[in-house]
This record gives C-alpha cells, sequence and structure tokens, in this order.
C-alpha cells in the first residue's frame, strides 16, 4: 500500500521522536548483494531509492535506483497510485528471490511505499564495453553506447527478446576451434559479450514490439546480423539470463536480405534441409501430420516458400534431408514437392530418385533430385542402412550423374543424427561436456563408415569423384567433420568461417560439401545462402500470413548449400 507524507501532528511527533519515527535504511546494494541471490533473503528492511523505471502491466512490479544500485519491488496488481519514473520512494517489505533455481530476481514484496517527493528519473549509466560482471548493475538504468549485433532473433516473436552482442556476431565455438582450451576460451568470451534485450513483459506471442522503431515487415525483418544503437533500459536478471528490460525504442540498422548465390562452374550442385517436409495423406487429408504443416493450407506455404528457394538457387541436382519418409509413390512428399517445382517453373524437368529399400526406419529421409535436361543418372542407386546408419543416422543415399559427356559423380545425401536427445547414464553418446553436445560418437562413427562405404564404390560406376552433401549435424571443428578431413576429404568452405544455422544465438555450419580427392581440384565456388538461419518465425509458414510469406525466407532452419564444380 501507499501512505503519503505524515499529517503536521505527527511530524511535530516525529521531529521529538526522531530516532523512534525514522526507520533504519537498508543500501540497495546490501539487499541484492554481490552474488546471484541476496544475503538478506526472509528478511524485512526499508530502502529509499527513486523508480527508475515502471513495469507493472508486464513484470508486476516497478525498479527503484540509488547511486550504488538498483532493486525490483513487485507491485500488486491494481493498487493505486502506482509509482512512477522520477518517484523518490521509501519502501519497505521482505526480501525475496522470484523464480526457481538459481536464475530468480531479487526482489521486495509486500511492499509499503511512501513517495517522499517527485523529480527526474536517474541518468543511465553508459556501458561501452561489456561489464566483467553483470550483478553491479541489476536494477539499474543503463544506456550501452556501443553498437550491437543482433546474433539470435528465436524468441523475438514468443517472448519479445533479441539476442544480441557487442563486437559482432556470436559464432558456435567448434565452428571455429576443435574441442579443448581454445573452444572453451570463445564460449567464455561469448559469454561475456552476449546479452538479452526484452520488451519488459513475460507475454507469450505479445501483439507488438514497442521497442521497435517500426513495425516487422519485409522491408525490416529484423534478421540476426542487424545493428542496434543506443539500448536503453534497466538490467533485470530472470528465467536464466541477464536482460535489458527496454524503455525506449532501439535505433535499428537492418541487415538486408542477401540476392541468391551464384557460383562458377558449369555443375550446380545444392543441399538443403527442408525441415520436415511431410504432406498429409498426399491427397489433401491427414492434416496435422507426426511433424511439419499443420493444415493443408500450411503445407501450400511451406511447398511454395522451399520451391522459391530451389528457384533462387538454380542448381542442376541436388541433395535433400527431412523429407517424410512415405514411399516413392505419386503421393508420397518428395514426388508432389517435385510436381510443385516442375509446376511452379521456369524448369519443368525435375526428377527425383527413387529410395525404395534404402530409405530406412526413421520418419524422415534424404533424397536426390536433378534437372533431366542437365545431368543423366548413371549406374546404380545405392543406400547404407546398416550400422550406424540403422538407427539415429538416416541412411545415406548416393547416385552417379553424368553432365554432358564429362565423367560421372557419385553424389551422397546425408542426414546424421541430431544433437538433441540424450542418452541416459553413462554412455558414449552423452553430453561429454566438451561443446560437441549429445550422440558425437555416433556421428563420428557414421562419418567413419559412410567413408569406407563410398570406397567400395556403391554405385558401381568405377569412379573415385564424389561429394558428401547435407546435414551432418555437427560443426566444423567437431569430430565427425575433422575425421573426413583426416580421411582425404576436402571441405568446400575451408577459405574461412561460414555458417548454415544460429542455434542459442550461436551461428555455425552444420550443413557440410566435402569433395573426395580426385573431385577437389574441380571446384570452382561454395555458397551459403542465407535465407533461414538469419530469420525469425514470422515469415515461417505457419505465421507468415500476418507479415507476408512471399520468397524464400525462413522456407527451413536451415540455410541451403550450393557449390560450383566443372564436372
Amino acid at each position: 500500500m501507499i501512505r503519503r507524507r505524515p499529517l503536521p501532528l505527527a511530524a511535530t511527533l516525529c521531529l521529538a521522536l526522531l530516532t523512534a519515527c525514522q526507520p533504519q535504511l537498508t543500501p540497495l546494494s546490501a539487499v541484492q548483494g554481490e552474488g546471484p541471490r541476496s544475503p538478506l533473503a526472509g528478511q524485512t528492511v526499508s530502502v529509499e531509492g527513486v523508480v527508475n523505471a515502471e513495469f507493472g502491466a508486464g513484470l508486476g512490479g516497478f525498479f527503484l535506483q540509488s547511486d550504488e544500485a538498483g532493486l525490483f519491488v513487485a507491485w500488486p496488481e491494481g493498487v493505486q497510485p502506482v509509482p512512477r519514473p522520477g518517484d523518490r520512494v521509501r519502501v519497505r517489505g521482505t526480501v525475496a528471490e522470484l523464480g526457481q533455481g538459481e536464475a530468480t530476481v531479487t526482489a521486495l514484496i509486500q511492499p509499503r511505499v511512501e513517495i517522499l517527493g517527485h523529480g527526474e528519473p536517474p541518468a543511465p549509466r553508459v556501458l561501452d564495453t561489456p561489464p566483467a560482471d553483470w550483478e553491479p548493475h541489476e536494477g539499474v538504468l543503463i544506456r550501452i553506447q556501443a553498437p550491437l549485433t543482433v546474433t539470435g532473433n528465436y524468441t523475438l516473436l514468443r517472448y519479445g527478446e533479441l539476442e544480441v552482442a557487442f563486437d559482432g556476431r556470436l559464432w558456435t565455438p567448434t565452428e571455429l576451434a576443435p574441442p579443448g582450451p581454445e573452444a572453451a576460451r570463445i564460449a567464455a568470451d561469448n559469454a561475456r559479450r552476449r546479452l538479452l534485450l526484452d520488451d519488459g513483459r513475460t507475454l507469450h506471442y505479445p501483439d507488438s514490439l514497442p521497442y521497435l522503431p517500426q513495425p516487422l515487415s519485409s522491408e525490416a525483418p529484423l534478421r540476426a546480423g542487424s545493428l542496434v544503437r543506443g539500448a536503453t533500459g534497466v538490467l533485470d536478471h530472470r528465467f536464466g539470463r541477464y536482460r535489458l528490460q527496454l524503455t525506449a525504442p532501439l535505433d535499428i540498422e537492418q541487415a538486408p536480405r542477401p540476392d541468391a548465390p551464384r557460383v562458377a562452374g558449369a555443375l550446380r550442385i545444392a543441399a538443403f534441409n527442408l525441415e520436415n517436409l511431410f504432406n498429409g495423406d498426399g491427397r489433401g487429408g491427414g492434416f496435422p501430420t507426426a511433424r511439419g504443416a499443420a493444415t493443408p493450407e500450411e503445407h501450400a506455404r511451406q511447398v511454395a516458400k522451399l520451391v522459391a528457394a530451389v528457384q533462387g538457387l538454380d542448381p542442376d541436382l541436388a541433395a535433400l534431408s527431412e523429407v517424410e519418409n512415405d514411399g516413392d509413390g505419386p503421393d508420397s512428399a518428395l514426388a508432389q514437392f517435385v510436381d510443385a517445382l516442375n509446376a511452379a517453373g521456369p524448369a519443368h524437368d525435375w526428377r527425383y530418385i527413387a529410395s525404395g529399400e534404402f530409405a530406412g526406419g526413421d520418419a524422415i529421409r534424404v533424397a536426390l533430385i536433378y534437372r533431366e535436361g542437365r545431368v543423366t543418372p548413371v549406374g546404380r542407386v545405392a543406400g547404407l542402412t546398416a550400422a550406424p546408419f540403422d538407427r539415429g543416422n538416416r541412411p545415406p543415399l548416393a547416385a552417379a550423374f553424368r553432365q554432358g559427356d564429362a565423367a560421372p559423380i557419385v553424389v551422397v545425401a546425408n542426414h546424421f543424427k541430431s544433437k538433441g536427445g540424450c542418452p541416459p547414464g553413462p554412455d558414449p553418446n552423452a553430453d561429454q561436456g566438451d561443446g560437441q553436445a549429445c550422440w558425437n560418437a555416433l556421428r563420428t562413427r557414421a562419418a567413419k563408415a559412410l567413408h569406407a562405404w563410398i570406397a567400395s564404390d556403391p554405385t558401381q560406376i568405377g569412379s573415385d569423384r564424389a561429394v558428401i552433401l547435407g546435414d551432418l549435424n555437427s560443426y566444423s571443428q567437431e569430430d565427425p567433420l575433422r575425421t573426413l578431413r583426416d580421411l582425404g576429404w576436402v571441405d568446400a568452405f575451408a577459405n574461412g568461417p561460414s555458417y548454415s544455422y544460429v542455434f542459442a544465438g550461436q551461428a555455425g555450419r552444420l550443413d557440410h560439401a566435402l569433395l573426395s580427392p580426385a573431385l577437389a581440384p574441380r571446384l570452382r565456388g561454395a555458397a551459403k545462402w542465407h535465407i533461414n538461419a538469419d530469420e525469425h518465425e514470422g515469415f515461417g509458414y505457419p505465421r507468415c500470413p500476418a507479415l507476408g510469406c512471399d520468397g524464400p525466407w525462413a522456407s527451413s532452419d536451415h540455410d541451403p548449400v550450393l557449390i560450383g564444380l566443372d564436372p
């Protein structure tokens, strides 16, 4: 409850008995303490400060600030009047940690508030670099003068959060360095540089984001890589992260959407994870499916986006992953996707390789599609369904293609086991804490087995010119990729770090193209088309009607790969 200044008689009595009337004040810094939890938790204290921000409708309280620290005060909903920024107040309440585990908010609950006067809110502390420790700034109004790079937007629409970083975007440590001390150093530097910008609310899918200078749109998509300047708000610590609860709109320099890549070479080969392309029963029913689109309308938007992506890449053939494993007939997801490509044009000669017995038993499979007017399949179609491809790793699919009179090339589509769903107990596939997450041992076994299988000439054409393509679920410096390179495979993207996926605000490459030693000299170009990893879900097929569904943007969660070869 709020009480105003006492009546003059009470004031006179207080002058006579000053020590009895004035409560003993506790510094805000003593309430916050030096760690994530207050040393005074459970105690009743009195504090004074100036209200620097009020988030009653969003966070259920306001922030109080003194010269040395800040503190959150939980304010019961509906209680009036609400303290406003600039109010100098005295608060008596119980110190509590709001939330679960160690990721809690130090706060005063059940407060009794006395408004002592009104003035200007405190001037924000200005930061140009990330502090060694954010804790001393908790509850304080801050302005970050340095430009911040948007390094992730996965929860932008879900919770109004924007992942940003000082000094450029964040990279997955094992994209840049092998597991070990250097990767650990990169991880620690990422933790130092990262911060969440938040909208001061706990709403799920809020209707709007008040900190944006203009609404989200195709012209202002707020992609990862965008720059943010002048971020101003109160530093908060909840849901496991330090975050700046914004009090003013951001100045945003939008990262542009890239044009479709063009690579040199007469033969263009793509790899693309389609993110669960399921088509119900193939006759307009069967929705929602186990994965992918929930309705026929969503499926139509998904296909249109994927078709736009393939049209932009303009490959001669492509290795696909995360295609519904529902056979090779006309009602299959793969057959109908190829039909959609041909119907959309401008090319009308798309065909697919039937997987047959090599599709495996997973809900999803890999696939190969090609332009009949540009390349010709030769030899036999081959797949590997034996361990370690009998479970987890999807069976690889291999076929040889010839362009004109050139020697054929063996193209192998792959999709290794994902990093999630860790096995319990002491298991070699459990997370070893080295940055490679779970199932690394199984993926490494797959890399070795894949090499041996390709060396056995599975397509029976007698060629040592081969390319491994697809989602290997391993970053470039992790064991599976280092194993393949040690076995002689040449990384088409070896000239520098690149990315095809953003996870937890960190960019890295899960989608790869590796060439056999005999084929590597024919490489003429390699590119990633960043149509997905940098986009947020607002442009994906489930939600895009609100912002615009045109184009390939957010057609998947992985960026496609394109390489150019001289056959």
